[in-house]
């Protein structure tokens, strides 16, 4: 006698998920009208801003994806490893390690190459990308294949060693190569579904498999991502759906895990994903703001004296810096005495490009005066 499914990828049918268009028809017509408008708005923008556009949001797009399942990365590494990708002329960039480049490449891959077919094959290679050492922190693992029969269950558990939750369970190894042939058929073919839909299914489908030892969440994410560039007919990203997701982790999980022990009804999902698609775009105003900020600043000190430590440290403050900026931590980054990283700051608070933070402190902490919030 036949067990009863626990999950979708053991429901009869499956993978011929279904939903209910009039209930998505209000968000997903959101979504695509700001999708519409940001693509309009990125139009208007010179070369220059635009490269620096698509060089923050994709920094950002690799940095939150992979914190999504815990792992944090250089910051510096992977603007500089994305840069130097895209051909980019930028000063400062610091050299990148092979996990961070395998993490772009895959990431740039997908979104630069949209409209090449997804094959066994790319997949395969974006994998190898992620685990350049063959293994996942101490475990060797099966790299740029799928999972092998003999590694299962494959499941995704939280908890203290003898008290995990098994919180998903996905199909036997032996069963990963036709369901990601179909997987693929369908993801290359041409259906009568919005493309925008077709990325929130092709993000769930994919995890439901989960064919990887390691690196699903990742490459799911980079398969959602290259299909909504399909959707814009656009290769340059100008919003990041892992940003909003790793702001609604918790969220993402437990929708994730609900959906899997539900039915093939996806509705629900499909609404959740449209809706943090559509904080995503309204999050990127943000983002395009920082960057006119950083053009207007630099339009604005053209011919302002400044050496190299100057230059390196303001772009730091514009690009995001960790912590407060002191006197120390601007002679520690650029290996200089603390009389020399006084005079440096001391010069630009002369120049009005650097003041001190209001807010009290033990040490004296300066932030840029084109980003400082007056009261």
């Amino acid at each position: 006698m036949r067990r009863m499914a626990t999950y979708i990828h053991e429901l009869e049918g499956f993978p011929d998920f279904v939903w209910d268009d009039a209930e998505l028809q209000f968000t997903l017509g959101r979504v695509r009208n700001l999708q519409g408008r940001l693509l309009g708005q990125m139009g208007a923008l010179g070369f220059a801003l635009k490269e620096e556009a698509v060089l923050e949001t994709l920094t950002l797009d690799v940095l939150k994806s992979t914190e999504i399942e815990g792992e944090i990365l250089n910051p510096e590494q992977v603007r500089s490893s994305i840069a130097r990708r895209l051909g980019m002329d930028i000063s400062g960039l610091v050299p990148s390690d092979s996990h961070v480049d395998g993490v772009v490449e895959m990431m740039l891959d997908a979104t630069q190459h949209n409209q090449k077919a997804l094959t066994a094959r790319r997949l395969f290679n974006w994998h190898s990308a992620l685990f350049p050492t063959g293994r996942s922190g101490m475990y060797k693992i099966v790299v740029g294949n799928w999972r092998k029969e003999g590694t299962d269950p494959m499941q995704v558990v939280s908890g203290a060693m003898g008290k995990e939750k098994v919180h998903y369970q996905a199909p036997e190894a032996i069963k990963v190569g036709n369901e990601m042939s179909k997987f693929l058929v369908w993801f290359n073919g041409e259906q009568k579904i919005d493309p925008v839909i077709k990325a929130g299914i092709a993000h769930l489908w994919f995890l439901t498999i989960h064919p990887f030892d390691d690196g699903n969440g990742r490459i799911a994410r980079a398969i959602a991502d290259m299909q909504l560039a399909r959707a814009d007919g656009s290769a340059q990203r100008f919003y990041s759906m892992s940003v909003q997701i790793r702001k609604e982790r918790k969220e993402y999980y437990e929708i994730s895990e609900k959906t899997q022990k539900g039915t093939l009804d996806i509705t629900h999902w499909l609404k959740w994903f449209l809706d943090c698609l559509h904080l995503a775009l309204n999050a990127t105003e943000k983002t395009l703001e920082a960057v006119l900020t950083k053009a207007r600043f630099w339009e604005k000190h053209s011919t302002t004296i400044l050496n190299a430590r100057q230059r390196t440290m303001i772009n730091k403050l514009f690009d995001g810096f960790d912590g407060k900026l002191t006197s120390s931590k601007w002679a520690k980054i650029n290996k200089c005495s603390a009389d020399t990283a006084l005079r440096d700051i001391q010069d630009l608070i002369g120049k009005e490009i650097l003041c001190k933070e209001q807010a009290g402190g033990r040490s004296t902490n300066y932030e840029l005066l084109a980003t400082a919030k007056r009261t």
